[in-house]
């Protein structure tokens, strides 16, 4: 697959790569680029970018890769798709050889699938979506994030670990992520744990009203509910609605839910539980993780989402792919990446295969919202993985 891509490739790549070659010469640098949201509702989800710019730091500071100093260029895609390709071209231009795109497939595709036309890997920051990588880009696209049948699974399981027994799914329908998560949650639960007690869908990005789907949870006698919208684009409104309607159940959500930026809306929300990559509150079980969150406060100030360890373990997985393959080429490095068994990254223990390009039994943080504070409950693994279904 990986021989076919280059050739179809080859007709883009002639004619860029005079001016790649030039580009990272000039700076006897190599060069990567964040063609991500740095405005907008999706800059709080690419947040991780920053945890990119900090591992660059540290590997120049110890001699670089390859003997070659990193090199840092962005572009906003300004939480728009349809800038996504345009943000990719702008630090392609710049020599970009490796592309960091946004942290879900909708809005971070478009950017890899344009560094995947010339030759050049792309690594989403968070996507969770499993056509993240050779099914829905090409065999040059990687992502971070953990897929949706193993955070879906996570969520049964520890549900089900609770005593917890009577789900309502509330899938919220605007991304594929959204979608696929309450799907996955569905069949991990339906799969020797126990039935599903109702289940309804909204829109975070055009639904403001729930009074529907507040009247069916009522009436499903549910003791929890599982929610997969993103606090930033409308979960935040949907959730303080529920909860002002008297419904004080516990609600477990995925990664889109993590975040303080979001909880003074919901003024003293308690009972609410979600996974994300780590805990920001200074109690992640983590060591080196705490380390790094001490490191990111003192360059940007305090940190608003727990994903950013993503984007350092981004840079960690691509260098250690770079100096195994003795170059930058991307094909090299995708081939050297794919050996990755179990590879330990900041953001826990990471494998990729020729066919997969995304983890499904990467332990997830969870966190838990009590009073309106958040605080780490612990890292979980899922102990079974739905097949995944496209």
């Amino acid at each position: 697959m990986r021989k076919f891509a280059a050739v179809v490739a080859a007709g883009a790549m002639a004619a860029t790569a005079a001016w790649s070659i030039d580009a990272v010469k000039a700076d006897d640098a190599v060069v990567v680029g964040g063609a991500v949201a740095l405005s907008g509702f999706i800059a709080p989800y690419d947040d991780p970018h920053k945890g990119a710019i900090l591992a660059i730091d540290e590997l120049n500071a110890a001699g670089g890769v390859l003997g070659k100093q990193i090199k840092w260029v962005a572009a906003d895609t300004k939480s728009d798709p349809a800038q996504g390709a345009n943000a990719a071209i702008e630090v392609l231009e710049q020599g970009a050889q490796l592309v960091i795109v946004t942290c879900d497939y909708d809005f971070g595709s478009p950017a890899a699938i344009t560094a995947q036309s010339r030759g050049v890997m792309s690594f989403s920051l968070c996507a969770g979506d499993p056509k993240f990588g050779v099914q829905g880009i090409g065999d040059l696209a990687f992502t971070m994030g953990i897929g949706t049948p193993g955070e879906g699974a996570i969520m049964a399981e520890w549900a089900h670990d609770q005593g917890w027994s009577k789900p309502f799914i509330l899938k919220d329908t605007q991304v594929e992520y959204t979608k696929k998560l309450a799907d996955y949650f569905q069949a991990r639960w339906e799969d020797g744990i126990g039935t599903i007690t109702g289940q309804d869908t909204f829109n975070g990005q055009t639904d403001t009203n729930a009074a529907g789907q507040i009247t069916r949870i009522k009436e499903s006698g549910a003791d929890f509910i599982v929610f997969t919208g993103a606090a930033g684009i409308g979960g935040a409104g949907f959730l303080k609605q529920i909860r002002a309607a008297g419904i004080d159940i516990p609600v477990i959500g995925g990664v889109a839910m993590d975040g303080v930026y979001w909880l003074d809306a919901i003024p003293g929300l308690s009972n609410f539980y979600n996974l994300n990559y780590s805990s920001i509150h200074g109690d992640d079980p983590i060591a080196a993780v705490q380390d790094f969150w001490a490191a990111y406060s003192a360059k940007f100030g305090a940190p608003i989402v727990g994903f950013s360890v993503t984007g350092y373990a981004i840079i960690q997985a691509w260098a250690r792919a770079a100096e195994r393959a003795g170059t930058f080429d991307s094909a090299a490095v995708a081939d050297e990446l794919e050996k990755f068994n179990g590879e330990p990254l900041l953001v826990g223990a990471t494998t990729f295969t020729e066919e997969w390009h995304i983890n499904f039994h990467t332990p997830m943080a969870l966190t838990q919202v009590q009073g309106g504070k958040r605080s780490s409950v612990g890292r979980f693994s899922p102990s079974k993985v739905p097949p995944v279904d496209f």
